[in-house]
């Protein structure tokens, strides 16, 4: 299959929780689009109604099914749909579905456009009060094993500020183990529920903030913004 037509893939960035930051290119991508590519249909749709765009196609795309939602997404540009891809918050593929999809799109001769926004990466670096100009992203660390064991080495000795998600569930091992790898001295943002209501931001070393979270109750979704090797 090779491209013809006028059939596009948009990846349009959504908000990481208050819907006030969805833009107003945002709202015409996904009025444009003929089809929405999303993790959530539910999840979509409310987005949908919020923004006034309502009668919309959405087709599933999520991590289960990303490889068997290619032919059907590049049959509809093929044919000259204009296609957005959304994630449920923040912009598609990062640690989200999409990076197979868009690799085929552009493999098979068809555009790919961008319509940037909200992203918790870049919105936690930005506040941490680290070094900003040269960073990386780890995304999710490997749950356990040697994977984890590399990831976390890597992490210690990386002269770059690190982000790193973190689920509410593992956020307090996955301190911990970085307080062990990183040594208790190393500074460390912790970033809760950015732009969201009950948004919070601990900052200190490792061992501070630690401590700190030791007698809260951890819920909500983080990012952990890591200080790089003597910055």
């Amino acid at each position: 299959m090779t491209g013809g037509g006028n059939g596009v893939l948009v990846l349009v960035a959504t908000p990481i929780g208050n819907l006030g930051d969805l833009s107003p290119r945002s709202i015409q991508a996904l009025e444009n689009a003929d089809v929405i590519a999303c993790e959530d249909t539910r999840h979509t749709r409310k987005l949908l109604s919020h923004a006034g765009i309502h009668a919309k196609r959405l087709i599933s795309l999520h991590e289960h099914n990303e490889t068997s939602q290619l032919n059907t997404i590049l049959g509809l540009i093929n044919r000259g749909s204009q296609v957005a891809l959304v994630s449920d918050a923040g912009m598609p593929l990062i640690s989200d579905p999409g990076e197979r999809l868009v690799a085929k799109v552009i493999s098979s001769g068809f555009t790919v456009s961008v319509v940037p926004g909200p992203s918790a990466v870049l919105g936690a670096l930005v506040i941490s009060g680290f070094g900003v100009g040269r960073f990386c992203f780890e995304g999710f660390l490997p749950r356990k094993g040697s994977a984890r064991k590399k990831r976390l080495e890597v992490v210690a000795g990386e002269e770059r500020t690190v982000l790193i998600f973190e689920s509410p569930y593992r956020l307090t091992v996955t301190l911990m183990d970085l307080l062990d790898y990183c040594g208790r001295g190393r500074r460390v943002a912790v970033v809760k529920e950015l732009t969201k209501l009950h948004e919070e931001i601990w900052r200190g070393s490792l061992e501070e903030v630690v401590h700190e979270l030791s007698s809260k109750t951890i819920k909500g979704e983080y990012v952990i913004v890591l200080e790089g090797l003597d910055q």
